[in-house]
């Protein structure tokens, strides 16, 4: 059983059998790759959640946070742009660790991509219904309260309790939508997202440059407020916890990885399309951070629409409180789009070893896209999507993706090792120093985030041994080549 965990999946191997599988579209360049990334990131992370940081963990240091998340990010961005190079499949981090620590780790990552893109799609569906419902209530609609809420919610003893709602329909229904359109075709996601896109960052260029005008610099003091007495509010530990929370906004950019079996030139677009899309939402959260948190006091951005807050708090900015409304479900609704379209790639190179059923590798014969793969997603970020809070599913994100960072930045030094002279079209500087640097930031930020987070996470990893073990590990393809 050891060894078969520890069994590594040459990278040539790799090569060959996606060339022999089935194939994906190739219709993807740079542009549409950072394009991709953007749409991932640029959602609630910024829109809403930088709020709940600010107001619970950083004050003004909101902007350090996103630094902070930045820097780990970016360490693992460079990793990624590394072995997308190198290994430009649709698997991502999974295909990745699977050649570099074996298929137990491997399992592990990719059951946490399942965790990232799926929760991810349905943490960004609970915000866009926030954002959904405020801006119906301009109009004089009002929904049922049973009908727009989660029935689950997370008490002040980190505990789950029923609310009394029924279901979140509107985050539901976003993500049924969605999942149907990644299911007729990776072009027409991919322009749509090309569009919100720059609908998007020009409504954040928009409320940057506007509200410049309107910082009041006396809220910026302190900057950092000193420690109330609970871990993790305000002081040092506030802004490693609002880092760990916040990193939430940054992921994404692992997207375009796992869509390079679809782009035209995979072993440069791919690091073009990561690293490119980590720069300019970087400078956006940053500066948008600094704009809020100087348009408005920070304790009063606790809310579902903290931007929306900022706007209110000056009358002269009435008018663009609508266009930022709309802006932000744009963004959003690209957000849960990317991820949608990211998960069964992850998918279908998981089935494609074996791991999990044959199905989920099938292409559609007209559309060509990963169909059964597509709907088992878009199911199961509905359900999340209707039953749980923002914060619930938003600390479950980073905790998965923080630890699949962490292997990625370890991969690269294992290739390092054991294929030094295989061509990289993209290499780390400075790669000794700079992954144990990427290993560090992100193990560190793990323990930063909520202690029930962990306990979230092992009842998840628990879920996945069962599959692994009840099916992946006997109809592994290594398993079959070794007995055969």
């Amino acid at each position: 059983m050891l060894r078969q965990l520890a069994a590594r999946k040459p990278v040539a191997r790799i090569m060959q059998e996606v060339e022999e599988g089935p194939r994906l579209a190739r219709v993807l360049t740079a542009r549409t790759l950072i394009a991709i990334g953007l749409g991932s990131m640029i959602g609630s992370g910024v829109f809403v959640l930088s709020g709940t940081v600010a107001a619970n963990h950083t004050g003004p240091a909101v902007t350090l946070a996103f630094l902070v998340a930045a820097i780990g990010c970016g360490l693992a961005a460079i990793c990624y742009a590394e072995l997308a190079s190198l290994i430009p499949v649709a698997g991502s981090a999974y295909s990745y660790t699977y050649a570099t620590l074996g298929e137990g780790v491997a399992w592990f990552v990719g059951w946490n991509l399942a965790l990232e893109y799926m929760m991810s799609a349905a943490t960004v569906a609970v915000g866009w219904s926030g954002y959904v419902i405020n801006l119906l209530e301009e109009f004089g609609l009002h929904l049922p309260p049973a009908l727009v809420n989660a029935p689950v919610g997370k008490t002040a003893e980190h505990t789950l309790a029923a609310t009394g709602a029924i279901v979140n329909l509107p985050a539901v229904l976003i993500v049924v939508a969605l999942t149907w359109l990644c299911y007729i075709g990776i072009r027409q996601s991919a322009s749509l997202n090309n569009l919100m896109v720059v609908i998007k960052v020009a409504i954040i260029v928009l409320f940057i440059v506007v509200g410049v005008s309107y910082i009041d610099t006396s809220l910026w003091h302190p900057y950092l407020p000193t420690n109330n007495g609970e871990f993790g509010h305000f002081g040092f530990s506030g802004v490693m916890q609002g880092a760990a929370i916040i990193y939430f906004a940054y992921i994404g950019f692992d997207t375009a990885a796992t869509t390079a079996q679809e782009a035209r030139d995979p072993q440069r677009d791919v690091p073009t399309g990561i690293i490119g899309a980590l720069l300019i939402s970087t400078v956006l959260y940053i500066a948008m951070g600094a704009v809020m948190t100087g348009m408005v006091d920070y304790r009063q951005l606790d809310v579902a629409a903290p931007v929306a807050v900022a706007l209110d708090a000056h009358p002269a900015l009435k008018w663009l409180g609508l266009p930022v409304k709309i802006g932000a479900i744009i963004g959003m609704t690209s957000v849960i789009l990317m991820s949608i379209l990211g998960q069964p790639r992850i998918f279908m190179a998981m089935a494609r070893d074996g791991l999990l059923p044959p199905q989920l590798q099938k292409v559609h014969p007209k559309y060509h896209t990963p169909s059964i793969a597509t709907i088992i997603t878009g199911v199961n970020a509905a359900f999340f999507a209707g039953v749980f809070p923002i914060d619930v599913l938003g600390e479950l994100v980073s905790i998965g993706i923080l630890l699949a960072f962490t292997a990625i930045c370890i991969g690269v030094l294992v290739l390092r090792r054991t294929m030094p002279d295989a061509p990289r079209a993209f290499r780390v500087p400075m790669a000794s120093v700079t992954c144990t640097a990427g290993v560090i930031v992100c193990l560190s930020l793990t323990w930063f985030l909520p202690h029930d987070t962990w306990i979230r996470l092992l009842i998840w990893s628990l879920a996945g041994a069962a599959i692994y073990f009840g099916y992946g590990y006997w109809h592994s393809r290594a398993r079959v080549t070794a007995r055969g």
